[in-house]
C-alpha cells in the first residue's frame, strides 16, 4: 500500500503561491462567463459524491496538490485525500488521490486539476526515463517552457529526478551564439559580462567548435554548453576541459541518443523535450453519488 502520509523525501513541495494563479485562471478560462452550464442544469445542489483519480498507464507523478487547488478553488469544504504523492510512481489503475463532498464542484473542476496533474506527470516519467539512460550525467530542463508554468514544469523535472538550469534571464549569465557574434569572439564576451554582473553570478558560455572551447577555457568560464555536438566531439571537449569548468551538452537530444552522449563523461545533458514534448499521463476520474 502507498505511504499516503508523507511525500518522495527529496522533492520540497511548492507553495500554493505559486500555482494558485494559475490554477485560477485555467478555471476561469473553462467557466467562462455562465459556469458549468451542463452540470449545474443536471445535477442539484444537494448532491454529493466520491470521484477517484485514477491512472490509466505507467507514470511518475508530480502535481497532485496542483488538481487538489483546482477543487478547492470552487469549494474549499471539498475533501481531496492524497493517496500517491509528487515523486511517487503509479502503474495502470492506481488512485493518485480521492476528492468527496458537493458534485457539482467536483464534476466543474474536473477538467482543470487533470489537465495540470496530466501535464506535469508527462513531463515528471519522460525525465525520469531520460534521468535513467543518462546516469551518471545529470539531466537539466531549459527555458523551453509553457509561458506562464515554468515553475510547474521546472518542478515537475524535479519530481522526475532531473535538475533545473536557470529560471530566467536574471539568475545566471549564458552567453549564447548572437551573443558572441555581437562582441565579436567568446572571449570578449565574457570579459564584457564579467564587468558588469555580481561576484556571485556564474558565467556559461555556449561553444559549437573545440576552438570556441579553448578560448572559453582561458577565459575561465564557470561552465561550457557544448552546443550540437557529435559524440566523439564531445568526448574531445570533455578531455580538453579536465575538470576546470562544467560541461554541458545539448541539442537535440532524444530519449534514443542520451547514452551515447552520457558515454561522453559530460557532467550534465539539457534536454528541451522534457518539457517542451512530453506526452501527458494518461488519467481519468471516477465519480460516485453518494
Amino acid at each position: 500500500m502507498p505511504n499516503t502520509n508523507s511525500r518522495h523525501p527529496d522533492l520540497l513541495p511548492l507553495y500554493p503561491i505559486i500555482y494558485e494563479k494559475s490554477v485560477r485562471r485555467a478555471l476561469s478560462e473553462d467557466l467562462g462567463r455562465a459556469g458549468d452550464i451542463t452540470t449545474d442544469a443536471i445535477v442539484s445542489l444537494e448532491d454529493t459524491a466520491k470521484a477517484a483519480i485514477m491512472t490509466r498507464s505507467h507514470g511518475r507523478i508530480a502535481g497532485i496538490d496542483v488538481a487538489g487547488s483546482a477543487f478547492h478553488c470552487l469549494d474549499p469544504r471539498l475533501g481531496f485525500e492524497i493517496m500517491l504523492h509528487d515523486g511517487m510512481d503509479a502503474g495502470p489503475g492506481a488512485t493518485l488521490a480521492v476528492v468527496h463532498g458537493a458534485a457539482r464542484p467536483i464534476l466543474s473542476a474536473e477538467r482543470t486539476a487533470l489537465n495540470f496533474l496530466a501535464h506535469l506527470s508527462g513531463i515528471a516519467t519522460m525525465t525520469r526515463d531520460i534521468v535513467v539512460l543518462a546516469h551518471p550525467a545529470r539531466v537539466v530542463c531549459t527555458r523551453k517552457t509553457t509561458p506562464g508554468l515554468r515553475a510547474l514544469e521546472k518542478y515537475a523535472v524535479r519530481a522526475g529526478g532531473g535538475s533545473n538550469h536557470r529560471y530566467g534571464l536574471d539568475d545566471a549569465v549564458l552567453i549564447k551564439d548572437n551573443h558572441i557574434v555581437v562582441a565579436g569572439g567568446v572571449a570578449e564576451a565574457i570579459r564584457r559580462v564579467r564587468r558588469r554582473i555580481g561576484h556571485l553570478v556564474k558565467i556559461e558560455v555556449e561553444v559549437d567548435t573545440l576552438e570556441q572551447l579553448a578560448s572559453a577555457l582561458n577565459e575561465k568560464a564557470d561552465a561550457i554548453l557544448l552546443d550540437n555536438m557529435t559524440p566523439e566531439t564531445l568526448a574531445e571537449a570533455v578531455r580538453m576541459t579536465k575538470g576546470k569548468a562544467i560541461t554541458e551538452a545539448s541539442g537535440g537530444i532524444t530519449v534514443e541518443t542520451v547514452e551515447a552522449v552520457a558515454a561522453t563523461g559530460v557532467d550534465l545533458i539539457s534536454v528541451g523535450g522534457i518539457t517542451h514534448s512530453a506526452p501527458a499521463l494518461n488519467l481519468t476520474l471516477d465519480l460516485s453519488f453518494s
